[in-house]
């Protein structure tokens, strides 16, 4: 591939599904990033390019030894993922590609031992929610949902319709339910693509799916 692909790579700067990295000396930082592509859409690490965009090159044996760490012992569970070396102003930059992942959610071993899951968000990854995850999980489970129109799917819903969002700890109060039932009925909605969910660092909110079709919902009372 010619280095103008690389160079045009770059000029698209840190989004979604792209992250630079300077350099990597620590497998465990890495894994965060292999886990939050994995678990959303995707992307590439371009290891050897400064924040700016700026080529600083790497030693790529070192470089993807770590990768290989970061993946295989940091990851769980483990992610798969392709690399290409690039030359270009007499520097090297790895390249490395994750696909979406179907075995998601995977999770990042952090300093403490904790094993933590990540989600792509812009040019950020951050921490995964519970309702997150228990939506990765329903989705790989053979079992399919359990979904009744009980008294708190209708709270939500109705909630949702004369109010534009809710979070996690207000559907909590406000519908006075345990906090594993308000997970249960808003990984269901989730994953019915009833409701959306908007990830940002330190707050998730839920609102209706503007093609939400109340009447389509009646059919599960």
């Amino acid at each position: 591939m010619a280095v103008s692909k690389l160079i045009k790579l770059i000029a698209e700067g840190e989004h979604q599904q792209q992250d630079f990295k300077f350099c990597i000396n620590d497998s465990k930082k890495i894994a965060k990033s292999l886990v939050a592509f994995a678990n959303t859409d995707g992307g590439r690490l371009l290891v050897g390019v400064k924040d700016n965009g700026k080529i600083a090159g790497v030693r790529s044996d070192e470089e993807y030894y770590m990768v290989e760490a970061a993946a295989n012992l940091f990851s769980k569970p483990k992610i798969h993922f392709s690399t290409y070396q690039w030359n270009a102003e007499g520097k090297t930059v790895l390249e490395i590609k994750i696909d979406p992942s179907y075995q998601k959610p995977h999770f990042a071993k952090d300093e403490s031992g904790k094993w933590t899951a990540y989600v792509r968000k812009k040019d950020e990854n951050l921490l995964a929610n519970s309702i997150q995850v228990e939506v990765w999980k329903k989705q790989k489970s053979l079992k399919g949902i359990y979904f009744t129109y009980s008294d708190d799917e209708k709270f939500l819903i109705d909630y949702l319709v004369s109010r534009q969002s809710i979070t996690l700890s207000k559907f909590i109060r406000e519908a006075h339910i345990h906090r594993q039932k308000a997970i249960e009925v808003l990984s269901n909605f989730v994953l019915l693509n009833l409701i959306l969910m908007d990830i940002q660092e330190n707050l998730t909110t839920f609102r209706l799916n503007e093609n939400f079709d109340k009447d389509e919902l009646m059919k599960f009372r």
